[in-house]
């Protein structure tokens, strides 16, 4: 494959998705240092040092592995991307919330490393599993099959909800967010599900918990005043409740249609397979 000179040499991701889609354009020896939350790929904590949390970093950590660009992502992370910015480097700022989004953020990366053909190829990767999804579910809407309502939570205390493209990816599976009117808020606070019996009244038929940075304890749920009529927690023992691993989902990068995506598609699969037998 043909490269064209990138326009950077080393850079500085604090946020686990940049990581992830530069060793998927084959420019992994650009990446001078990494989140320390990275999970993908695997290899990326072995080959490269870890320079910051998700929320938290030192200025003095990220200037040592002399970066020409740092790469970050949503508010949290504005305060000291301005320090490396006033330190004199050149800082790029990502904040989707979309599989859209995804997409462009692919594209972008793909431009300032001269990768962008292998950007290209990936997104095409991803927009295929994208229609492949999209075609499964119209399938089913065309049986007059239903659309089960599926409970995202992001996290138990408070409870919050989905982000925005994890909505996209349950109705890409063909189900139905059950706080759909949620989604589009970027910030974790907007999502707050503010008292419990909302999620009883709505009646979902399947949850998936993905606590971020945190292992989903389904027992906790099972255990939950009021909880027991729900039609997810009822049909737990079938499946009805799963964990979806955060770095599979709430990163928001190309693992979401990936790996997010799939398990998605699996459990509503098995949503059905239950009521048809």
């Amino acid at each position: 494959m043909i490269h064209t000179t990138p326009h950077y040499h080393r850079i500085a991701c604090l946020c686990t998705e940049a990581v992830e889609t530069l060793y998927l354009l084959g420019a992994e020896e650009l990446v001078a240092g990494i989140s320390g939350f990275t999970v993908y790929p695997p290899e990326a904590r072995q080959q490269k040092p870890k320079i910051s949390g998700f929320s938290s970093g030192k200025l003095e950590k990220i200037l040592a592995v002399e970066p020409d660009l740092v790469v970050g992502y949503s508010s949290l992370q504005s305060d000291i991307l301005k320090e490396v910015a006033e330190a004199g480097v050149d800082i790029l700022h990502f904040n989707h919330h979309s599989v859209d989004g995804v997409l462009r953020m692919v594209r972008v990366l793909g431009s300032l490393t001269g990768r962008r053909h292998a950007a290209e190829l990936l997104c095409e990767q991803l927009e295929g599993q994208i229609s492949a999804a999209r075609l499964e579910s119209a399938a089913r809407d065309a049986a007059g099959l239903p659309r089960p309502l599926v409970y995202f939570e992001e996290w138990h205390d408070p409870i919050i909800s989905g982000i925005g493209w994890v909505g996209e990816l349950i109705a890409l599976a063909g189900g139905r967010d059950a706080f759909a009117e949620l989604a589009g808020h970027a910030r974790a606070k907007q999502r707050i599900v503010a008292d419990p019996q909302t999620v009883i009244d709505r009646q979902p038929d399947l949850m998936v918990g993905s606590w971020c940075g945190k292992r989903f304890r389904p027992e906790t749920v099972l255990e939950r005043d009021g909880w027991q009529d729900v039609p997810a927690v009822r049909n737990a023992e079938r499946g009805h409740i799963i964990e979806i691993k955060s770095a599979d989902i709430l990163a928001p990068g190309p693992t979401l249609i990936t790996r997010g995506l799939p398990q998605l598609q699996a459990l509503i699969r098995q949503w059905h397979e239950d009521r048809a037998g």
